[in-house]
């Protein structure tokens, strides 16, 4: 146990998703303060670790993660993603990531992650089997019944990337990527793309801020 709490600051450009992310830390405010979730921001002052949350974010091949990384205010960077893709987790490992963290953890075992992190190991979570993100995290749409994986699909949409764009990002096939869309535009009541941005815009779904 580290001597005393670690500060960690929450990185993603959706506001509803940081506060999500934030109050999954509500009752281990002995060991883990949460120094920043704006999303209007980046870091500001030093902190322990850097939890870079990858919704409708480019994923750890990307250079973002490495700007991170670089950061003299990040001291460590983990990333905290259902992706589990091996080429995945072997670039951001390879960037300088000390974690690669599910969103399937329930807190606790996050905690914990973050503080073996901050005691100098390379932490890496076992691949999930399909399964949906820790219930007390929050996406946008999920008050329409989107799971955090529409909702991620549909937020990159509202970004205006093609289908092809979105199996890379996510590493799914184009087939699986319709699939959600499918499913996605049922339940918000759209039927082609141009509706689906549009309803996208007026939910939330355009980030809140643009790294």
């Amino acid at each position: 146990m580290p001597e005393g709490p670690l500060y960690v600051a929450l990185v993603d450009d959706y506001d509803v998703v940081l506060v999500g992310l934030a109050h999954l830390f509500d009752d281990y405010d002995d060991r883990v303060v949460i120094a920043e979730i704006d999303a209007n921001t980046t870091l500001v002052d030093p902190v322990d670790i850097a939890l870079y949350d990858s919704f409708a974010q480019p994923e750890a091949d990307h250079d973002e993660i490495e700007v991170l990384i670089r950061s003299p205010r990040a001291r460590r960077v983990a990333i905290y993603t259902w992706n589990f893709h091996p080429q995945l987790i072997e670039t951001g490992l390879a960037k300088g990531a000390c974690g690669y963290l599910s969103k399937t953890l329930p807190a606790g075992e996050l905690v914990s992650a973050l503080e073996s992190m901050h005691a100098g190991h390379i932490v890496v979570s076992n691949p999930p089997p399909r399964s949906r993100s820790n219930p007390e995290l929050d996406w946008p749409g999920r008050s329409e019944g989107l799971t955090d994986r529409e909702s991620e699909i549909l937020a990159l949409i509202t970004q205006g990337r093609s289908n092809a764009e979105l199996a890379e990002l996510m590493f799914l096939s184009i087939n699986t990527i319709k699939s959600y869309i499918r499913s996605a535009y049922r339940k918000i009541g759209v039927t082609n793309r141009t509706q689906a941005v549009l309803w996208g815009v007026d939910h939330g779904f355009l980030p809140d801020f643009h790294r």
